[in-house]
């Protein structure tokens, strides 16, 4: 493709000439084995990095709390990694948290929701809500400004912060001062131009989406919940401010734009980027890709901006 990014189609390249079956042929369990630790580089030092367990609806959860130097109490971003709710965990978004946090002044919680298909939907959901009212309730004891907390995740992520929006506004908080959506998952359909554009051969392909649907949902009418499906959510008012980032060869660039334009028809201030030469999952890969660099900068400017305009006391 003539105005695929350059670094992007060595990695796809890369990743081809490696010859690892398509994910749909694999277990969950083989699919998480994959490692691309390589493609993120090499871990920024972060003036302290904490690992805990938190309680939640019949279990524990791990989180990851990054704190970055300077005097608390500190905004926060409780953070939600990608992978289709099946594969992902803390360290995939290590690089990534640690960087938000050095650069956005912010605590970074990172949050290991429990997978599917040993939980499926809303088991992840239901993780994800629960971990960002912990971090409210329980934010002097991590150095947090309960004021000033923002949602966030990549893909499968960006789907479980735009849900824990919706579900903190209709179970009465917590409040949040924004929501960080990269390349989310908002719809289970697969009738877009960017699924027809990028079914295969940009990294994620539309049948391993509907591998990772088929093992996260209960049945069809599981897709259409908005707290799985959040573009279906009949009202989207009084909902945080947002970014939105999307990829121009991704499958899933048209539901996260529709879902800004949701936003913006609510009246919820909403700022859209597509990075148009990026593939699915570039904000997790600064070891190689310039591109996400300038998205993780970008996310930790708008949060900066989101948590400054919030009056704290």
């Amino acid at each position: 493709m003539s105005n695929i990014d350059p670094q992007a189609w060595f990695i796809l390249k890369q990743l081809e000439s490696a010859g690892a079956p398509p994910m749909e042929l694999l277990t969950p369990e083989l699919a998480r084995m994959g490692d691309f630790s390589l493609l993120a580089g090499a871990p920024e030092e972060v003036a302290k990095v904490e690992n805990r367990t938190i309680p939640v609806p019949e279990g524990e959860i791990p989180v990851r709390i990054y704190t970055p130097a300077g005097e608390g109490p500190f905004p926060a971003l409780v953070y939600y990694h990608g992978g289709g709710w099946v594969i992902g965990n803390l360290d995939t978004v290590d690089v990534p948290c640690r960087m938000l946090a050095n650069r956005a002044g912010c605590v970074v919680v990172s949050v290991d929701y429990r997978l599917a298909p040993e939980h499926k939907f809303p088991t992840a959901a239901e993780d994800s809500y629960a971990a960002a009212k912990w971090v409210a309730e329980n934010a002097a004891s991590i150095q947090v400004d309960p004021e000033r907390i923002a949602v966030g995740g990549d893909s499968a992520g960006g789907n479980l912060a735009a849900v824990v929006a919706l579900m903190a506004r209709e179970q009465g908080g917590p409040s949040f001062a924004y929501q960080m959506l990269i390349y989310p998952v908002t719809n289970h359909a697969y009738d877009t131009d960017s699924y027809r554009d990028n079914a295969e051969g940009y990294f994620l392909t539309k049948n391993t989406m509907v591998w990772f649907w088929n093992h996260y949902l209960r049945n069809e009418e599981d897709g259409q919940n908005p707290y799985a499906s959040p573009l279906l959510a009949e009202d989207l008012s009084g909902l945080p401010p947002a970014l939105v980032i999307t990829a121009g060869f991704d499958p899933l660039r048209d539901e996260g734009e529709a879902y800004a334009e949701r936003l913006k028809a609510a009246g919820v201030p909403v700022e859209v980027t597509r990075y148009d030469g990026m593939i699915h999952g570039f904000f997790w890969m600064p070891g190689v890709l310039a591109e996400a660099h300038n998205a993780i900068n970008q996310a930790a400017n708008a949060l900066k901006q989101a948590f400054s305009a919030v009056k704290t006391i």
